[in-house]
């Protein structure tokens, strides 16, 4: 697999399935990057539990009053808690594209602009269950504090994520995994913190932006902040001269 010198350009698409990926040039032709869903409808139900992890514990999901169509959040709970994370991660895709509403139902994949819509206690349900059955390893909201992390580098966080691997080249590449035999569909002690749900990448990240910029996630992301302002107080902070991890590690320019 050749190795791509840039990251790509940023757009608004995503493509079934939803992994992160480099420019179609970065693989033979005979890779699968896009798949169309098998199906776009959106299921009814007359569940009205409400869309949080509570309702997880009581077995029953639904989306929030502001989604026009109700759709139930049952089955990926009913596939997490399988540990079938692969089918979770197609369900959860599906989930995204009816939230988005009409137009994203129609294409069969959200835009960007399209995450706005989607409203933030459906989201976070989502979350919640991705958290719950994972121990809390996977998740947006997992994602989204290793984006923070890493001062929102797609680079680095596609890294920590585990959806790039190095090259086996004499100089130092990387290059995203191949959809689906290269990513990790089971939960060990070695899977990365956050490599699921997966988010295609393909086309540019604004998609992915826009999800763990999503409302959602704020509380979590000023919990987050906080506890790492007291942590750092009790330590007695960074010393005066010493370059962060991120800043020893990677390069300022640094592109594969």
């Amino acid at each position: 697999m050749a190795a791509s010198h840039s990251l790509p350009s940023l757009r608004h698409s995503l493509r079934r399935p939803h992994h992160p990926n480099l420019s179609p040039t970065s693989f033979s032709s005979s890779s699968t990057l896009f798949l169309k869903p098998t199906s776009t409808a959106v299921p009814t139900t007359t569940a009205t539990a409400a869309s949080s992890l509570s309702a997880a514990a009581a077995g029953s999901f639904s989306l929030s009053s502001d989604t026009s169509s109700a759709i139930s959040f049952d089955e990926l709970d009913r596939l997490l808690a399988a540990k079938d994370f692969r089918q979770a991660d197609e369900e959860t895709r599906r989930l995204l594209i009816a939230l988005a509403g009409d137009g994203a139902q129609k294409r069969g994949y959200v835009y960007f602009s399209e995450v706005q819509f989607i409203a933030s206690d459906d989201l976070k349900a989502i979350d919640d269950l991705w958290q719950k059955h994972s121990d809390g390893k996977f998740g947006y909201s997992v994602q989204k504090r290793i984006f923070e992390k890493v001062n929102k580098d797609f680079t680095k966080l596609f890294m920590k994520l585990g959806w790039m691997k190095k090259l086996d080249t004499e100089m130092e590449q990387y290059n995203y995994r191949a959809f689906p035999t290269e990513f990790i569909w089971e939960l060990t002690e070695e899977t990365p913190e956050g490599h699921l749900p997966l988010t295609n990448a393909l086309r540019g990240t604004q998609l992915m932006s826009n999800i763990l910029s999503h409302p959602a996630f704020e509380e979590d992301a000023i919990e987050e902040k906080g506890e790492e302002k007291v942590a750092g107080e009790e330590n007695g902070g960074l010393k005066k001269g010493l370059k962060s991890t991120s800043q020893r590690i990677f390069k300022r320019d640094y592109s594969f």
